[in-house]
């Protein structure tokens, strides 16, 4: 396993934490995930509970213990999810979501949401608390920086991350141009690494379904495993990280 490069944490003040999202959506996409993190540079990856493939990545995920999982909290298919008090009973749906991928005996190190949407004020503060409940100490704040995306799209993201309270991260990278990153945009988006910064990605190996999203899945994989990109990231004295390995609950109260 070749994940944790660069500079040791405690020598550097510049960690980044690589994230494969999607896990146990498609096949693929768990594939892919792990393909990235044997032979590439991603750290940790979310698990969608109510995934169509959740039983192959459970299984595949207890093969891959270096790999550190996450719930990948969906609220997309809830219409009012942020309209709570109109009977969408949030906290109930994002509780056996986590319960869920906790059962299956995986180490859960960290929480973020599908499409960000988490991050809403109202919902992040549910994810907080339950996150303190179950003992988990990341949540992703996604505050995105150095993305190239058309303007709907940037403004919405620029809207998400100045609306989301603190989580554990300073700052995400890779969220503006989710499904497109090719190795040489994500060694410019190393020049936006500053404290605990998070790269959100999706990589994927044949993926069957989600056509509609139009995403390049296996070129962004082998983007991850391109060793330039490593090369990148050492040169720079960036340190590589893990969830667990932030211990700063930062947000909290």
């Amino acid at each position: 396993m070749k994940s944790e490069i660069g500079v040791p944490p405690s020598a550097s003040a510049r960690r980044l934490i690589v994230t494969a999202d999607d896990v146990g959506l498609d096949e693929g996409m768990t594939a892919g995930a792990i393909k990235a993190h044997r032979d590439g540079i991603v750290t940790a990856c979310s698990l969608v509970a109510n995934g169509r493939a959740f039983d192959d990545a459970v299984a595949r995920l207890r093969d891959v213990p270096s790999l550190e999982v996450g719930v990948h909290l969906a609220l997309v298919d809830y219409v009012e999810f942020v309209l709570v008090r109109r009977g969408v009973n949030v906290e109930h749906e994002l509780r056996a979501q986590i319960e869920r991928v906790l059962a299956t005996g995986l180490r859960v190190t960290h929480l973020n949401g599908h499409q960000h949407l988490h991050g809403v004020p109202a919902v992040f503060r549910v994810v907080r608390r339950l996150a303190g409940e179950y003992g988990i100490r990341y949540i992703r704040t996604p505050r995105d920086r150095g993305g190239r995306a058309g303007l709907a799209r940037s403004l919405a993201v620029r809207a998400l991350g100045m609306l989301t309270p603190r989580g554990a991260n300073d700052r995400t990278i890779g969220i503006a141009e989710a499904g497109h990153l090719k190795a040489e945009r994500l060694i410019a988006l190393l020049d936006h690494v500053d404290g605990v910064t998070e790269l959100v990605t999706h990589p994927g190996l044949n993926v069957s379904g989600y056509g509609h999203w139009r995403y390049e899945w296996d070129a962004e994989t082998a983007a991850l495993c391109d060793p330039r990109v490593r090369e990148a990231i050492s040169a720079r004295g960036i340190a590589l990280v893990r969830p667990s390995s932030v211990r700063r609950a930062k947000g909290e109260g």
